[in-house]
């Protein structure tokens, strides 16, 4: 049997993890400046996290949803209090794009309707209604296209209101700052009279701060730079540091009953140990306003950098946008400097999402590859 041929592969094979670097089997050291898409938020093998899942697999590392599990419990109130969230309610699953699908799903429940109004160049899965909701026309199969999806532009109100007044959309979905299409941040004012507007015409606003959230931005979630509460928030990527776990986070005016939701692997005893573990590190190395001084560090150094035309970000998520396609820069950036960053659907923007616990010397290392490959690399005109 041979693997099912979807993703295009870098001849590099990591074995071993260390806090912001990875190491291949030749022995190179690489310093990983992406986090395997915003999901190292604690570095790799952290000692606390690798305890934690080991301690637990030796007890138990998984049973059903069936029985009760104080780890959920635990994972709940710290989830609540670390991100300021202690009123909202959780529903624990397996991924991001699982934790859309059963966003959706409730938003539906909740006013009946069916209609999603979404964002251009946003992303939320790759799963039957969150890739319906994805701007993506190449991962939809025509069984997807069957949900009944708006895009509209970040931070052009007018529009979106007009389609609100029609009284027949289900919900808003908006990502806490769009990852995959290059680091665009909605200002804190759309977010407001968005909100406002979902309210008004008995709409869910749901913010899925899958890649944003658990203190990328600076904030525990991108949209506490605005005075919003949402209905619905999703989680995953930095929540388990590698482990695959997803969240929602439920408003109370949603009511529980029995079989509304359901999944078999999530919420697993393991998952739990890893998301605790999480929230244990980020809490005791005070990583959320380390990732805010450091990211407003970093961005200043970028400014500095010639050949960026534009340099966009909050925290330790950002954005490097060139007056060229950077395939030939990440590729010299990769295999010459050893450093790992990431693409997006604009093919002139880079994406920096290093773990959280990323130090002045690692930003500093990566100014001066930076500056050096762009010396290097041929960039073509812009047309």
């Amino acid at each position: 049997m041979k693997l099912f041929d979807v993703y295009p592969l870098f001849d590099i094979h990591p074995v071993k993890g260390e806090g912001c670097y990875i190491f291949d089997g030749q022995g190179n050291k690489y310093l990983d400046l992406y986090g395997g898409h915003a999901v190292i938020s604690v570095g790799h093998s952290h000692p606390h996290f690798v305890k934690k899942l080991t301690i637990q697999l030796q007890h138990l590392g998984f049973y059903s949803n069936s029985l009760k599990n104080d780890l959920q419990i635990e994972l709940a109130k710290k989830l609540g209090k670390l991100s300021n969230c202690e009123e909202y309610n959780l529903f624990l699953c397996n991924s991001g794009a699982e934790a859309n699908e059963n966003a959706l799903k409730l938003a539906s429940f909740q006013n009946k309707k069916t209609k999603i109004i979404a964002f251009k160049k946003g992303f939320h899965g790759r799963t039957s209604a969150a890739v319906s909701v994805t701007d993506n026309v190449k991962i939809q199969a025509p069984i997807n296209k069957t949900f009944e999806t708006e895009l509209h532009n970040f931070n052009e109100i007018e529009t979106i209101e007009a389609s609100l007044k029609k009284g027949n959309v289900c919900a808003v979905i908006i990502e806490g700052i769009q990852g995959i299409g290059g680091v665009e941040i909605p200002k804190p004012k759309f977010l407001e009279v968005l909100e406002s507007l979902c309210k008004k015409y008995n709409t869910i606003l749901i913010l899925d701060e899958i890649q944003s959230g658990y203190g990328r931005s600076g904030e525990f979630f991108a949209f506490q730079k605005s005075t919003i509460t949402p209905d619905i928030i999703t989680i995953a990527k930095g929540m388990g540091n590698g482990f695959p776990i997803g969240g929602v986070l439920i408003h109370p005016k949603f009511k529980a009953k029995y079989g509304l939701l359901g999944t078999t692997f999530g919420g697993n005893h393991l998952a739990c140990a890893a998301g605790i573990a999480v929230l244990d590190i980020l809490k005791k190395e005070n990583l959320i306003a380390h990732s805010k001084e450091l990211g407003n560090y970093f961005l200043e150094k970028l400014k500095t950098v010639e050949g960026i035309s534009e340099v966009r970000g909050s925290g330790l998520m950002i954005g490097l946008e060139f007056d060229f396609p950077i395939k030939e820069l990440r590729k010299h950036l990769l295999f010459e400097e050893k450093i790992f960053t990431g693409s997006s659907s604009n093919p002139n923007v880079m994406r920096v999402l290093p773990p959280l616990n990323i130090q002045k010397e690692h930003v500093d290392f990566f100014i001066r590859k930076l500056e050096t490959a762009l010396k290097l690399i041929p960039t073509p005109s812009p047309i």
